[in-house]
């Protein structure tokens, strides 16, 4: 059934919103087809963002741990620092297609909306992002890289105040702007066709892979490993291997600080399948459908849903599940830094911890892929505080006192 994959998916939305998912729908159908627009994406992708990303053998670390090549997609490298902006050039190259002059998104760790904004930029679009409280108080640097490129960045102020509370305030400004606006959806989440779109877009990252590593070491890769939020640098890494039964594909989910509910963001085990925010899947919610608390030290994997085609893969045993803890992820983080020179954003992290926690363990003839989606350099506030960096605070303090 179209929109779905098995049972998952689907477009569960306020009547007045069906037209515009529509002629999104036909509008995106039209342009996967033709020449001039893949022509133009991939040129933006080539000169504005600057794919193909580095697949970085990560030597120091696999020499360290013994057992399993590492290579890290360095996703990072992309222009804004995230694997975000590929799908935000293709959903701007569409919203010009339709001819909307607006553009909003919702943003947890910041990224998205910083590459919406910057789409927005370069192509002459009005923008507003919205951010959770949270959220906003955790990555300020982005905030301010969103508003130095013309976007007003809305402060959700209910719920928990993080990314499912931002998505549901960006669904109300589109119902009541549908006209002229077009919501960037940041995540292989939503009614259709964001989950296939977003997808498609963000596969550039597995086909590159393939691509890279075949010229490294002349064969396809035994692991692919990446973070999972809502799923848009995962389903980018895995799409290109699904059909090839030797890779084995693990989505990291945040295990927070704890199990109990509202300490973790894991939907596998914890999650059930219910309807929200437009899409059926596995979400984090309570005997009634509502949704529960999460936590997360990375803002981007603090999210109670995760993307219809996930589901679908991990009920055919296609994905395998796995989470972190905080802990390990910023563990994680200094393991990277040290050994590699790449600071990896706290969402990366999470895939780059499992990843040291399974090399050891496999024979030095297999080869894990990790998929890097962000630099770390956003994270700088949360990495100060959690690593108790004592001269970074003195020189914050040092800025207060004098007015700035």
């Amino acid at each position: 059934m179209k929109g779905h994959f098995g049972k998952y998916g689907g477009r569960y939305v306020p009547e007045m919103l069906i037209p515009a998912l529509e002629e999104l729908d036909q509008a995106y159908a039209v342009a996967k087809k033709d020449k001039q627009f893949r022509k133009e994406f991939t040129d933006l992708l080539r000169n504005f963002s600057g794919r193909p990303t580095p697949l970085v053998f990560a030597k120091n670390l696999t020499q360290k741990l013994g057992g399993a090549k590492i290579y890290l997609k360095n996703e990072g490298l992309n222009h804004t620092g995230a694997h975000k902006i590929t799908h935000c050039i293709g959903q701007a190259l569409i919203a010009k297609r339709i001819g909307k002059t607006r553009l909003i998104a919702e943003t947890g760790a910041g990224q998205h909306g910083v590459a919406t904004a910057t789409v927005a930029a370069k192509f002459g679009f009005s923008c507003t992002v919205y951010m959770g409280e949270v959220d906003i108080a955790r990555q300020r640097p982005n905030v301010f890289l969103m508003e130095q490129l013309g976007a007003k960045v809305v402060p959700v102020p209910f719920g928990s105040k993080t990314l499912k509370d931002a998505v549901n305030a960006a669904i109300k400004d589109w119902i009541e702007n549908v006209k002229d606006t077009h919501y960037v959806l940041g995540s292989v989440v939503g009614p259709h066709p964001f989950p296939t779109m977003n997808r498609d877009f963000q596969s550039i990252i597995g086909k590159e892979i393939r691509k890279q590593l075949k010229e490294a070491e002349g064969i396809l890769p035994d692991y692919v490993i990446a973070c999972v939020g809502g799923g848009s640098n995962a389903m980018g890494a895995f799409t290109d291997f699904i059909k090839e039964s030797s890779v084995h594909l693990i989505g990291v989910e945040a295990g927070g600080r704890g199990k109990k509910i509202g300490q973790h963001a894991v939907r596998f085990p914890s999650g059930s399948v219910g309807v929200v925010e437009g899409y059926k899947s596995y979400f984090l919610q309570d005997s009634d459908g509502q949704l529960q608390k999460t936590h997360s030290i990375s803002a981007g994997l603090d999210y109670p849903g995760i993307g219809p085609e996930l589901s679908f893969l991990h009920d055919n045993n296609r994905v395998k599940f796995v989470s972190i803890t905080d802990q390990e992820a910023l563990e994680a983080v200094k393991t990277l830094s040290e050994l590699e020179g790449i600071i990896p954003a706290l969402e990366s992290a999470h895939a780059v911890a499992h990843a040291i926690k399974i090399a050891p363990k496999l024979s030095k003839s297999k080869t894990i892929v990790v998929n890097l989606s962000g630099r770390g350099d956003k994270d700088i506030f949360i990495l100060t505080k959690a690593f108790k960096d004592k001269k970074f605070y003195e020189f914050m303090k040092n800025l207060v006192e004098e007015g700035i």
